[in-house]
């Protein structure tokens, strides 16, 4: 696929990360030569130095063959008016732009064909909010992500010594937990003087303290999957699991606040602080939160400060400044002092790859939260979701399944017939939600029918149905394109 990419920074630099590896051929604009050099000595791609609303520019950068453009530069409006000409000027067929304005959200008349022709608004921040709430939502995970509309969640979790399911192999996990349906699709482990290194799954995998376990369930049963896996620290025998309720969130600049105005907005009863070390930013943001969010003024890796302001009281430290090494002090200082759960907002790969799962509970990539919003546009077939895990080494894939038994290579096969990549581990089935490419109905007095839709542990013998929602973990992205061939139906489909 030739994709253009607007923009070298922080973003930019994510989502070539993510694309290059799959042998995308990628052109990268921007205004800054020296982002640029860096970013072709690091990758196979090509940097050309000018303006993304440049018409000259663009057909140098090969718009006229292109398939895809991604306008993430700084500004709003020169994502918006790059999308717009790439329209207009030169028929890209997919445009894709990095936009932080409420007014042009996705859906709205200002981004159609008519407006600035945009297909897909992506916002980190409101990517990064959406993110961190779920994680308040399952205070035990360390990632979670849903499928089918939110029908069904990927989670990720901590083994604790205790817990029902650890120190026990796979096999026997219907015996431990018997009302709870789930599939573990994988298991990270932590040896001394390595990175975590990827455990594939079969019955006979045991299930160790410490182990990062990731496992695929419907959305309504994640809360009894996590307390089989991890058993909270700060609870007394008997107890349920303890919710977040008190929050101190270290910086206040965009994710920060709008952080803030929706944990106040959700009406949960959370007690939210900012602390922020700009004096008048503090001002602002006392005037635009609601009056029960507190807000300080001061450094979070103040350790009196923290400690005057109940560090230990604390469910959920967040540390989201612009700064990596704050974060990571602050957090770090936050845990020492008492504070239950941290998590550290850090671009840096190799520092997140560091701090994950450490003293600090969670290392969070901004680029990785809303990089699967990317891929989705860039998958072949009928891809519906894709989330990048494991620092983009990992993906999870929610494919729908077309055709029939003689077009399609899955369609009204078995699970134990189907051909997937050895490492790739299908997880689990949504039935029975509507179909977007389906015709509409005859006009008829009566009603259709309403079915709820089923999310399914497949057993070996399930027998996979024509628009079947499939979920699929891929440990590697090398295995991406094979996954994805197998699930391509023939010409004669179409």
């Amino acid at each position: 696929m030739r994709i253009i990419i607007l923009g070298a920074g922080r973003v930019g630099e994510s989502v070539v990360d993510s694309l290059v590896s799959e042998k995308n051929d990628i052109t990268v604009i921007d205004t800054d030569a020296r982002r640029l050099r860096a970013l072709e000595e690091r990758y196979d791609l090509r940097g050309l130095v000018g303006s993304g609303v440049d018409p000259d520019v663009l057909e140098e950068a090969g718009a006229r063959d292109a398939d895809m453009l991604i306008a993430c530069a700084a500004l709003d409006e020169t994502n918006l008016v790059c999308c717009k000409i790439a329209h207009r000027r030169f028929n890209i067929p997919t445009r894709i732009a990095r936009v932080r304005s409420q007014a042009f959200r996705h859906g709205s008349d200002l981004v159609d064909k008519e407006g600035f022709a945009v297909d897909r608004v992506i916002c980190p921040e409101e990517s990064l909010t959406r993110y961190i709430f779920k994680l308040i939502e399952y205070p035990e995970a360390l990632q979670v992500r849903e499928f089918a509309g939110g029908l069904a969640c990927l989670v990720s979790v901590r083994a604790v010594a205790g817990a029902p399911l650890v120190a026990h192999n796979i096999a026997e996990l219907r015996d431990c937990v018997p009302d709870v349906p789930m599939r573990i699709v994988a298991i990270y482990r932590r040896f001394e003087d390595e990175p975590d290194r990827f455990i594939a799954c079969s019955g006979g995998t045991r299930v160790e303290p410490g182990d990062e376990v990731f496992v695929l369930a419907a959305r309504d049963d994640i809360p009894r999957v996590l307390r089989a896996l991890h058993r909270d620290e700060h609870r007394g025998q008997g107890r349920p699991q303890r919710s977040v309720q008190r929050i101190m969130i270290a910086g206040g600049g965009r994710v920060g606040e709008r952080l803030a105005q929706e944990l106040a907005a959700a009406g949960a009863g959370f007690h939210v602080k900012v602390i922020d070390h700009g004096a008048e930013r503090c001002i602002e943001l006392a005037s635009k939160l609601p009056h029960e969010v507190l807000v300080l003024h001061g450094d979070a890796t103040d350790e009196n400060l923290l400690e005057d302001e109940g560090i230990e009281t604390i469910d959920l430290f967040l540390a989201l400044t612009n700064d990596d090494e704050n974060n990571i002090m602050s957090s770090l200082l936050a845990k020492q002092l008492g504070a239950r759960r941290v998590l550290a907002l850090i671009n840096r790969r190799s520092y997140a790859e560091l701090m994950h799962g450490t003293q600090i509970d969670i290392a969070l990539s901004p680029a990785q939260a809303m990089i699967g919003e990317l891929l989705a546009h860039v998958r072949q077939g009928d891809v519906q979701a894709v989330h990048s895990l494991r620092r983009g080494v990992a993906e999870g894939l929610e494919i729908v399944a077309r055709g029939d038994r003689k077009t399609s290579r899955i369609v009204g096969r078995a699970v134990r017939d189907l051909k997937l990549p050895e490492q790739a581990h299908f997880g689990l089935i949504v039935r029975g939600l509507p179909d977007p490419l389906a015709l509409p109905a005859a006009d008829t007095d009566a009603p259709a029918p309403a079915v709820a839709p089923q999310v399914i542990i497949p057993s070996a013998d399930t027998v996979i149905e024509s628009n079947d929602h499939v979920v699929v973990f891929v440990p590697h992205k090398r295995l991406i394109r094979d996954v994805e061939k197998a699930f391509r139906v023939s010409a004669a489909f179409f």
